[in-house]
């Protein structure tokens, strides 16, 4: 299993901006180092909490300042661009940071973005879904492309820089509460990014049941899809107990889910509160995962036999504590969380069972050693000099 987070980002209004945006690079250069394998940043023009407005740009920045960790636009908000340009700049990032890039596309992530934009809501999916198809034929194909749509038009359209990742980088495409993600994917055989564990307009949301529709998607169009190609994304903060965890995001994850989801974005919450009650109301609804890590382990086990599955887990970066506590929860997470579903401790484990069931015998062999080697000295100083 591959974990990282999404970066959306999420600020609260009234600071500044220019230093939030340096937190957010340093939490991937953080990350880099902790050994995450991915980060996804999203696309955003306005709310006033999400406030970067380009995630090739940003990425461009952090790929500078790392070494490792995979590079996700976590999502291009399709709708808005012409697809050639998009997929002119992807091809450009590929190439910068030789192959590091995850391209994650979707509708656009607020209706007041698209409003700003002069776009129908209803406009949305189907923009995206022609878009999506038209930067796959540019990535794959050189025979010039010529398409007149009702919001652009391509003449003999080829790329000139062909992708660094062939045939292309990794797509991923989001998925919230509607099946049209699922669709999506499954038509062009896509990884899934999941935006929501929690409950949309018509209840919980069963995502075993959205797997099948990409599964029935793929099987209709001819393509594939794999569940190691599926990330999951919430919103997870862990400590050494229980309680600081809890206590250390309670006031951030209220203010995120009532003063932002619902005040800003229009979505009713999904538990009743109140304000001081909303963190455990989450976490109970296995929306958030808040806890030690023997928590955030069980947390994961519960997604994955309600899944059926996936193969990425993405910490939503919302700054819910202080910088440190911030930090500490993902290096907690690297340390005692990862290890467990990454194979990274069955060898480890394995040779410490062997050494403790021969701990009592190899003891004896120790002191045996030992005594003859004392013998031998001392017989060694008995006999004649020289």
């Amino acid at each position: 299993m591959r974990f990282g987070v999404f970066l959306a980002p999420f600020h609260e209004p009234g600071e500044n901006p220019t230093l939030a945006l340096e937190r957010d690079l340093e939490l991937i250069v953080r990350l880099d180092e902790l050994g995450y394998d991915e980060a996804w940043v999203g696309e955003h023009h306005s709310t006033g909490w999400e406030t970067i407005a380009s995630p090739e740009l940003f990425l461009a920045v952090a790929a500078e300042r790392t070494r490792h960790i995979r590079l996700g636009t976590g999502v291009v908000s399709l709708p808005y661009h012409h697809p050639l340009m998009v997929a002119d700049r992807i091809v450009l990032l590929d190439h910068l940071t030789r192959g590091r890039i995850e391209f994650g596309v979707g509708p656009g992530g607020h209706l007041t973005d698209a409003r700003m934009l002069g776009i129908a809501p209803a406009d949305l999916r189907p923009r995206m879904a022609e878009a999506l198809g038209v930067i796959i034929r540019l990535f794959t194909e050189t025979e010039p492309l010529t398409v007149r749509s009702d919001w652009f038009t391509l003449t003999d359209a080829v790329l000139q820089l062909r992708p660094y990742q062939r045939p292309h980088p990794p797509i991923a495409v989001t998925s919230m509460e509607s099946p049209a993600g699922m669709v999506l994917a499954g038509t062009h055989g896509t990884g899934v990014l999941s935006l929501t564990v929690a409950k949309g307009p018509r209840g919980p949301i069963d995502l075993a049941a959205q797997w099948r529709v990409a599964e029935e998607e793929a099987a209709r169009h001819g393509t594939t899809v794999d569940r190691a190609d599926w990330r999951l994304s919430l919103p997870v903060h862990v400590a050494e107990t229980r309680r600081e965890a809890f206590d250390d995001a309670r006031r951030g994850a209220a203010a995120y889910l009532l003063d932002y989801a619902e005040a800003v974005t229009g979505r009713p919450r999904p538990v009743p509160g109140p304000r001081d009650l909303i963190i455990e109301q989450m976490v109970e609804a296995g929306s958030w995962v808040v806890g030690t890590p023997d928590d955030a382990v069980a947390a994961i086990e519960r997604l994955q036999e309600r899944s059926g599955g996936f193969g990425g887990l993405m910490c939503w970066a919302n700054e819910w504590a202080p910088r440190e506590k911030v930090h500490r929860s993902y290096e907690l997470l690297a340390r005692h969380v990862v290890p467990r579903f990454q194979d990274s401790l069955s060898g480890i484990e394995a040779s410490n069972r062997v050494a403790r069931a021969r701990a009592a015998v190899t003891g004896e062999q120790r002191t045996d050693a030992v005594e003859r080697a004392q013998r031998a000295y001392e017989q060694s100083r008995e006999g004649p000099p020289g």
